[in-house]
């Protein structure tokens, strides 16, 4: 009887890739034809109405019933007219994916039939909220909850092989207010960091009065066959290969990193590019990664609330255009032990109205002083609430990437360069705060010439969690399959908070008699000895980091329930009270929702464990352990002597060694999870689940994987990493 297994071999061998067609050889020619942007608003909407839509998109004006009325006819019109039946609020719950509740533009009338879209539907729609999580904000019985559009965001035309459906960006509230969703608190984060900006921009430059931010998402992923990752339970329900030997060759000879791309994932690429550039998604960069089946895909930068729309519709994009091509998408942050994980890197930056960059260093004394303000300020709020930082990036996925294989540590730390660490370290220093200048060109005394720093003179330092890199901040600790709204309202609230208390004791200084320069860089040198332990240049993965990490203060908090604690902190509340991001309330019921959806997939992984163990690797290592005792009967008939015996009982030692320290330990993970899942605090029961259930994991798959390495291949039951690594 074919194995599983083989079968799957077999049907992963014999793949043809399917022909994919661009829609057009330029690319400028198909970009965004299924997204209502402003060029098409402007071609179904009265000019007066589109000036509305555009203020509200801009600014953040509301939109009267009349108009939204309008603006609802114009977008069923064009939606209908690109064959859309029906409309959906596209929102992000706190489940960590993408929600939707299709509704058809039909309905009934005197006559027959007819397309209506209102304006009450596009602004406002009530969907069920009892099943998504909300961390006890409401009782079960109290199950409504709002969808609300974000005009700010473009509706987008999905299409499937069964029809088209047209997705509006919304916000997801409890009936009592309270954010259900992730982006909700974004946008108010980013709110109050375009307030807390334009009042520190109005010391340079009385021009600004809007600051955006910038971000540009680096997708990192992993392609498996589908018909072997469906012959691994273990992929298939958590994600992540729970057993394994690593493969002979894996990523040691550097030899996949930037690598020419494999025809049949190629193939994928090209395919998931075109429908991602037909939603709008202006995607630019596509390699090999360093882990092989590993790759990556980078956009352009785009408006912050925009690129987090683009990044979770693309990993729904990916994921559906894998089963045309018999791929499936591994967004796990460690799919495989012993090679690279995946991360998704936020590069952040601020944008004035202007056009000015914030962290981009200028020609000029001015220039350089603002830059130094802003650049300062953010190195000062990181220090901060580097804790709180950490918790936004915390997951159970995660916790098996951060500090392995390239992935920066758990200790939040900032590297800068070289270069731009003398500079401040000179400006530190100096005893001097100012002096006049005579022109542009003139150097103030106190602050060093600042040169525009380019990408190779910062590095990257792939150790660091928060890197400088040129005229942004990449942020490299969030985990490839998470949404990037939590650890990106986290920074946004730090800094803008930072930049309010920065104006008021700059401000301050000036009321008593100091010249604004003088008060602007008297702050910046407190901010820079204050917040200077938060700096780090070094290797990120050595143990001397640790023990000075450790005298610097700064925490190292390794596994996600006890980094959550950062969210309910006194300081915590008071930050996002400040800046009107979170209740107390809110914050709790995230705390909540995030502790119990840490728990909930490692039970699901102590289940699948269980499971795979007792009623497949057993019975398969049995079967060969059999075979085995029929060899030696065979031999010992045959009269052999106790040497030519020898390998054979060996083996069936070796083996009957490792099922006996597999079956104990799996039996005890079991027994462990029982007691676990009896315990009602959701903190108690997360960091029981990683301190005493977890626990037994390394110990199973380290019995597990040396049965792998005895038993007969072909009777082995499950894909081996050579073959799930290895596509072709």
């Amino acid at each position: 009887m074919k194995s599983l297994r083989t079968t799957a071999l077999k049907e992963a061998q014999s793949r043809i890739s399917p022909e994919v067609k661009s829609p057009s050889t330029k690319i400028s020619e198909f970009f965004g034809v299924n997204v209502f942007d402003k060029k098409k608003m402007k071609d179904f909407l009265s000019k007066e109405v589109f000036e509305k839509l555009v203020s509200s998109i801009d600014q953040g004006e509301l939109i009267n019933h009349e108009d939204a009325n309008h603006i609802a006819t114009a977008m069923k019109t064009w939606a209908i007219s690109k064959g859309a039946t029906h409309y959906t609020h596209w929102f992000q719950p706190l489940t960590g994916s993408t929600a939707e509740k299709h509704d058809s533009f039909f309905e009934p009338s005197k006559d027959g039939a007819i397309e209506v879209f209102a304006g009450s539907a596009l602004v406002q729609q009530e969907p069920d909220a009892s099943s998504f999580p909300n961390g006890g904000i409401r009782n079960t019985f109290e199950a409504r909850g709002y969808t609300a559009w974000d005009p700010s965001s473009p509706a987008f035309i999905m299409e499937s092989k069964a029809g088209k459906t047209l997705c509006i960006p919304t916000v997801f509230i409890a009936y009592t207010g309270e954010a259900l969703d992730y982006k909700a608190p974004l946008l108010k984060a980013l709110s109050a960091l375009d307030k807390a900006a334009v009042d520190v921009c109005q010391y340079f430059d009385k021009g600004i009065t809007k600051v955006s931010v910038s971000l540009g998402i680096e997708q990192e992923y992993f392609l498996v066959d589908r018909a072997l990752y469906n012959a691994r339970p273990d992929l298939a329900l958590t994600g992540r290969a729970l057993f394994g030997h690593i493969s002979a060759k894996g990523q040691q000879l550097e030899d996949h990193y930037f690598g020419s791309i494999p025809e049949r994932v190629f193939t994928y690429m090209v395919d998931f590019e075109n429908e991602a550039l037909k939603l709008g998604i202006p995607l630019k960069t596509r390699h090999n990664e360093v882990a092989p089946s590993q790759f990556e895909c980078a956009p352009i930068y785009e408006e912050i609330n925009l690129a987090i729309d683009h990044n979770q519709l693309l990993m729904d994009l990916m994921e559906k255009v894998a089963v045309k091509h018999n791929f499936k998408v591994l967004l796990h942050e460690k799919p495989y032990a012993g090679i690279n994980g995946s991360g998704k890197h936020n590069n952040w930056s601020l944008i004035t109205d202007t056009g000015k960059n914030l962290l981009s260093p200028g020609k000029t004394p001015k220039n350089n002083l603002m830059f130094l303000t802003f650049f300062v300020n953010t190195i000062k709020a990181v220090h901060e609430h580097a804790d709180l930082l950490r918790a936004s990036i915390a997951s159970v996925s995660n916790d098996h990437r951060l500090g392995a294989n390239e992935a920066p540590p758990a200790i939040i730390s900032c590297f800068l360069g070289s270069q731009l660490n003398d500079v401040l370290d000179e400006i530190e220093s100096s005893r001097s705060i100012i002096k006049k200048v005579k022109s542009e060109d003139s150097l103030w005394l106190g602050i060093p010439k600042i040169p525009q720093i380019s990408f190779d003179t910062t590095d990257r330092n792939r150790t660091s969690p928060f890197a400088f890199t040129g005229n942004k901040f990449e942020l490299r600790a969030v985990g490839s399959s998470e949404n990037s709204s939590a650890p990106m309202t986290v920074l946004n609230a730090i800094v803008a908070d930072q930049l309010t208390k920065f104006k008021v004791e700059v401000d301050k200084l000036i009321k008593k008699g100091e010249k604004k320069d003088v008060a602007l860089l008297t702050i910046i040198k407190k901010y820079l000895k204050e917040s200077k332990d938060i700096r780090f240049e070094g290797n990120g993965y050595s143990q001397e980091w640790e023990d000075e990490a450790a005298k610097r203060g700064l925490s190292n908090i390794k596994t996600t329930p006890k980094a959550l604690d950062a969210y309910i902190t006194d300081k915590t509340t008071e930050l996002f009270a400040n800046t009107n991001i979170f209740s107390k309330r809110e914050l709790h019921a995230r705390h909540e929702i995030l502790l119990e959806s840490y728990y909930k997939k490692l039970q699901i992984e102590a289940r699948v464990m269980g499971e795979m163990v007792n009623s497949i690797i057993i019975p398969a290592s049995i079967t060969y352990q059999n075979v085995l005792i029929e060899n030696a009967k065979g031999l010992k008939e045959l009269g052999l002597s106790k040497e030519a015996l020898e390998t054979p009982v060996n083996i069936i030692n070796k083996v009957s060694e490792h099922l006996s320290g597999l079956k104990v330990n799996i039996d005890k993970m079991l027994e462990e999870r029982k007691q676990t899942n009896a315990i009602e605090d959701s903190r108690d029961k997360a960091i029981a689940y990683d301190e005493k259930v977890k626990s037994y994991f390394d110990t199973i798959r380290y019995h597990t994987d040396k049965l792998e390495q005895i038993v007969d291949d072909s009777v082995w039951p499950l894909p081996k990493f050579r073959e799930l690594l290895f596509l072709k």
